[in-house]
């Protein structure tokens, strides 16, 4: 994979002043503003580069509010570190490609994996298959 390198000048003009803040700075969006992605067959991409991230067949209402999904497209897409902000302790993910924060993933998923990938909205671009 090719790694996506830009200056904060080229990330601020190219995001949304919310898309910057969450990805570049490692915000998070209010619960509940994407709440309308599709249902259809589909892929969520990156914003910050286009990587493939996850699929709509691993996508499943949490009820957090984020879109969530059980498992990435491609686990070396997906970064993993530690978050020790807000007096907790979290694992972060973020894409490999460009190193946008996208969100956090824990260990109370459905199965397969038991795990809960909960991304930020802003950060994700749904394509449809085609």
């Amino acid at each position: 994979m090719e790694k996506v390198i830009k200056t904060n000048a080229q990330w601020r003009a190219e995001l949304s002043d919310q898309a910057y803040r969450v990805m570049r700075d490692h915000g998070t969006e209010r619960a509940f503003t994407h709440d309308d992605f599709p249902k259809e067959p589909g892929q969520y991409h990156c914003v910050g580069c286009g990587a493939a991230l996850f699929d709509q067949d691993h996508k499943f209402d949490s009820g957090t509010g984020w879109p969530s999904f059980y498992q990435p497209n491609d686990p070396d897409f997906v970064g993993e570190s530690e978050d020790n902000g807000w007096f907790m302790k979290r694992t972060e993910v973020h894409c490999n490609t460009c190193e946008a924060h996208l969100g956090h993933v824990f260990p109370d998923g459905p199965q397969p994996t038991g795990l809960r990938y909960c991304i930020n909205g802003v950060a994700l671009d749904f394509k449809p298959k085609d």
